[in-house]
């Protein structure tokens, strides 16, 4: 019994892989290339923008990648009970993603922000992106390309973000970011 104990807490622990997730050499190219930690379980410190109240702390892991300058990115994995959960999970991740831009303008008033619905990527159970452009008045503009997919049971979120606009966003580039991730997601 003490040894089905243990293996059940390694496993609860730990059930997603390193396979499971992309690698900086995945990401879009950068010319300093990219650094990563991870997968680390649980959600970073700093609240995953856009989507502060949709992923759940429990059963994820996550992996920070960065650049010397000013570009970084992030990839999250959820493991869901079943694939009705993974999908309600997916569809709440669209919807915040949808509504990032305006949300953001009601939280900052006389700021600006624009986004933009690049369209569904194949691969496993499919897979969406989004663009989101920020500028809080007087300081610098983000933006940010969200990738969001399923394979079965597991949900990924994949964000990739740098100063400038909607034009500066490397979408080819993370699309093929995505299908990697959700080729990798069942894993």
């Amino acid at each position: 019994m003490a040894v089905s104990s243990v293996s059940t807490a390694q496993a609860a622990a730990d059930p997603i892989g390193e396979e499971a997730f992309i690698t900086g050499g995945d990401m879009p190219s950068h010319p300093d290339g990219w650094y990563s930690h991870g997968p680390v379980q649980g959600l970073p410190e700093v609240p995953v923008f856009c989507f502060e109240d949709e992923l759940p702390a429990e059963d994820s892991w996550h992996t920070s990648f960065w650049t010397e300058m000013d570009t970084s990115g992030l990839q999250v994995v959820v493991e869901t009970g079943d694939a009705a959960e993974a999908a309600a999970l997916v569809g709440a991740l669209n919807e915040a993603a949808a509504d990032c831009a305006a949300d953001w303008l009601r939280e900052n008033p006389g700021s600006t922000a624009a986004w933009d619905d690049y369209g569904t990527v194949e691969g496993a159970d499919g897979g969406h992106i989004y663009g989101v452009h920020v500028a809080p008045p007087e300081s610098g503009t983000g933006v940010s390309l969200f990738g969001i997919g399923q394979d079965g049971t597991r949900v990924t979120l994949i964000d990739w973000r740098q100063m400038g606009n909607l034009e500066h966003a490397p979408v080819g580039e993370f699309t093929t970011t995505l299908t990697t991730a959700l080729g990798k997601l069942g894993a």
